[in-house]
């Protein structure tokens, strides 16, 4: 079983910027963040894999940068030019090599962005 603890969520005005950080039990191949606002589904915000492969929201690109440190089995979410739409809660996810769907899950950090 993987434990993956977040931390770094908070509130924040637009435009402004906010780093999530994750942390995962063990050495595991993808890590990434979803978030799901109130009322709506979960939706992929960005995922990497131990190689350093990366995906990203249309809504997301050019605004926020995964990455992560597998020495340490954490990843990061740097989030900037925020936007209102971005509020949400982000859960931090991963999945083992040859896994089709991101299985293990934080408990999820609340992003508000507001004025």
């Amino acid at each position: 079983q993987v434990q993956l603890v977040e931390s770094g969520g908070g509130l924040v005005q637009p435009g402004g910027s906010l780093q999530l950080s994750c942390v995962a039990s063990i050495s595991i191949y993808s890590m990434g963040w979803y978030r799901q606002a109130p009322e709506k589904q979960r939706e992929l915000v960005a995922t990497i894999t131990s190689g350093g492969g990366t995906n990203y929201a249309d809504s997301v690109k050019g605004r926020f940068t995964i990455s992560r440190d597998n020495a340490k089995n954490t990843v990061y979410l740097q989030m900037n030019s925020l936007k209102p739409e971005d509020t949400a809660v982000y859960y931090c996810s991963a999945r083992n090599y040859g896994d089709a769907l991101y299985s293990y899950w934080g408990q999820g950090t609340q992003v508000t962005v507001s004025s």
